[in-house]
């Protein structure tokens, strides 16, 4: 019944398999992957002709989590999965990255890559295993894909490359890099590190491309087996419309490629485009002219050539800059009022608003995924609106895009953020691009280091970020630093660079050809590190550490530890002690499993006035201390005094004064405020507390009277 194929290897001392031939055989290809026991259905369908016109390629890759994979049920009312959540849309991103540019160039067919996570064993993550599903998915197809592609993680520890570490593992590393690459080349490196030097995380992306080499083989393998006949696709050949449109506009390109402006240079572009369309699209009147797709793909072959050739010739860039030359910075921190911290940062035409908000546990963000839920206390969110750019534009939900850069940014932070235990707040980044022509998520690194520094959060170290580029064809390679829109979309790569002064703390590389070589990446690592100490130094003159005091309107906070057994007597019978603390004090009390007490207020004074009372309750009362209480009931006996938290003793009626009186009445009342002295504990451990020979009026102990 099942046509079944299946290779295996013991890779990084576990087993990888990779199947086909029994599942979702109605997809162009589809493979069951499995590493440990974490398993996942790869899937890859494609359109077997283009939509008429279609001037770009229609990938999409969804990865989906089910929470079945981990034994788990969702949580929230529907009780199944709804809207991706952050993790599957990076994951999703991180599979599309290494693929995209490995479809043969004039592939304008519709492709899908459907991931789903079906087995999860809590130990290996998913996001490597997919990559290499999708991989081997793309080649079974027939689809006209340049793979197959590998992947691996590299942790770093103690001098030591660790390949596919465990999730336990990542705990303890100082690197959490993924790379993915073919045979000859890496194509995508993603990555987050404690201030790792360059020659570091270089080994570390060579590492993990050898590790990879006997998965691309095992696909090779499968592929011999069970791949479907190669999909006939010849790309369209446009060199002549290419020729015509270089013969009427080409030197019209050129000088608008040298306005250093980018709204003049696009404007410029646009009337050269619509020129060459008036006079070479097919029309009406004008039946043999090219069709409006060839015309589209031929003139950003124009616009790419244009670009490159000028600068590899030259050695000078679209708006006049060197190769590696940065454009100017402007970074001021305080730029907003009444924010906890804030800064402005623009380098070039790109700038951003970055504010730093402050908070307690309560604002901490609950994670739910398939390893369970946790709190995350440092978030960053990025926002690109469409007048960024000088577009109009829908506004909804957070894109893609938007949530992938905030998480480089997030990625290239972490590093430096002081201890929960030194600095003890939830910390929330929001980075407002408003205005881009470059790599905004590396001003994001750059504006929220400085707003967080603002706000008085004392990182490490600060950290700046660059965007290197790159130009490769047959007459050279040219690398450049701190590129602009047009290098980014006409270039070969995007190569981000975030760290301080003392290493790197993330990486990020997308490749738009079949990938480049070790001496390219030092030479661009090498040529980034000396952009990243100028922005450096500019940051420096906004702000060059963190300020001494926080923002009047950020909330105070003090970390305190009670015994364990003490807890419930903070919290009281259904939380009714620590509401008391909160409603008395004003502040809020937040306490952990572990007896880690959180009290935080915008005021000093009623921080202090809920710490003294938690340590009231948890402390131990000695005997033979005063301490002031409060009279809770009258018997014929004595008084029941509440004199240390939440614990009461009675003042026997022979020891209320140093005289003989009729009744505990005749001396105190309900809710009078005494002193009292501890005199100790009864054979049954109840509190012996007495009123005689202190002083009510001051607390203090009275002086004895000759005799007694």
């Amino acid at each position: 019944m099942f046509d079944k194929h299946s290779v295996s290897l013991e890779w990084a001392g576990r087993t990888l398999k990779i199947e086909t031939g029994q599942v979702a055989r109605q997809a162009d290809g589809a493979v069951m992957i499995t590493y440990g026991e974490t398993t996942l259905l790869a899937t890859a369908t494609f359109a077997k002709s283009a939509k008429p016109g279609q001037d770009f390629f229609p990938l999409t890759v969804n990865y989906m989590e089910k929470y079945y994979a981990s034994g788990r049920i969702p949580g929230g009312f529907f009780k199944r999965e709804g809207r991706p959540t952050e993790k599957e849309t990076l994951t999703s991103r991180l599979i599309d990255r290494p693929i995209r540019p490995l479809f043969v160039e004039g592939f304008k067919n519709e492709v899908q890559v459907v991931l789903t996570a079906v087995s999860y064993d809590l130990e290996n993550d998913p996001d490597v295993i997919g990559m290499i599903g999708a991989s081997a998915a793309l080649v079974l197809s027939g689809a006209p894909f340049m793979g197959p592609i590998g992947a691996a993680r590299v942790g770093y520890k103690d001098g030591e490359y660790i390949i596919n570490p465990t999730i336990d593992q990542m705990e303890d590393t100082d690197l959490d890099l993924v790379v993915a690459g073919t045979k000859d080349a890496v194509m995508m490196v993603e990555s987050e590190a404690k201030e790792l030097s360059e020659e570091i995380m270089l080994g570390a992306v060579m590492a993990g491309h050898d590790a990879m080499q006997p998965v691309i083989d095992a696909i090779i393998q499968l592929a011999e087996a069970a791949a479907k006949e190669p999909f006939e696709f010849e790309a369209e050949d446009v060199s002549s419309e290419l020729k015509a449109i270089q013969d009427l506009v080409g030197s019209e390109l050129s000088k608008a490629y040298q306005l250093t402006e980018k709204l003049e240079r696009q404007a410029a572009v646009g009337e050269a485009r619509k020129k060459a369309a008036e006079a070479l699209v097919a029309t009406e009147d004008k039946p043999d002219g090219m069709p409006d797709g060839v015309f589209k793909t031929a003139f950003k072959k124009a616009e790419a050539k244009t670009v490159r050739g000028d600068v590899i010739k030259t050695g000078k860039r679209i708006d006049g800059r060197g190769l590696a030359d940065i454009r100017p910075i402007l970074a001021e921190a305080g730029f907003l009022p009444r924010t906890h911290g804030s800064a402005l940062f623009t380098r070039g035409e790109t700038q951003a608003i970055c504010v730093a908000t402050l908070g307690t546990s309560d604002d901490e963000q609950y994670i739910d995924g398939l390893d369970g839920l946790h709190k995350a206390k440092f978030m960053l969110h990025y926002n690109f609106p469409p007048y960024s750019v000088g577009e109009t534009g829908r506004m909804g939900g957070t894109s893609r895009r938007e949530t992938g850069h905030g998480k480089l940014a997030w990625r290239a932070l972490k590093a430096v953020l002081p201890e929960h235990e030194d600095f003890p707040y939830t910390i929330r980044m929001v980075s407002e691009i408003t205005e881009s022509n470059g790599s905004s998520s590396m001003a994001t690194v750059c504006g929220c280091s400085l707003a967080m520094m603002d706000a008085g959060v004392p990182l490490k170290r600060p950290v700046s970020g660059i965007a290197m580029g790159l130009i490769k064809d047959e007459e050279g390679i040219a690398v450049l630093s701190d590129i602009l829109g047009d290098e980014d979309h006409l270039g070969d790569m995007d190569f981000k660079v975030a760290g301080t002064e003392a290493g790197l703390t993330s990486l990020q590389m997308d490749i738009k050809i079949a990938g480049i070589t070790k001496d390219i990446m030092e030479t661009a690592l090498e040529q980034a590190k000396g952009g990243r100490m100028h922005i450096l130094a500019e940051m420096a003159k906004g702000l060059d550490g963190a300020r001494e005091e926080l923002a009047e309107n950020a909330p105070q906070m003090e970390i305190i530890k009670v015994p364990s057994d003490k807890i419930r007597d903070v919290i009281g019978s259904g939380g009714k002690v620590i509401r008391g603390i909160v409603e008395e004090s004003g502040a809020k009390v937040n306490i952990d499993d572990d007896g880690t007490v959180q009290v935080s207020a915008i005021d000093r004074p009623s921080i202090e006035k809920a710490l003294k009372m938690i340590k009231e309750i948890v402390a131990e009362p000695e005997v033979g201390e005063i301490y002031e209480g409060k009279v809770v009931s009258i018997k014929d006996f004595g008084a029941f005094v509440n004199f240390f938290g939440p614990k009461d003793g009675l003042v026997h009626v022979s020891q209320m004064a140093n005289e003989r009186i009729g009744h505990p009445k005749d001396v105190v009342s309900e809710g009078q405020t005494v002193y009292v002295k501890l005199m100790g504990f009864d054979d049954r451990g109840k509190v012996r507390l007495s009123m005689k020979n202190v002083d009510q009026e001051t607390g203090k102990e009275a002086a004895q009277e000759d005799g007694e």
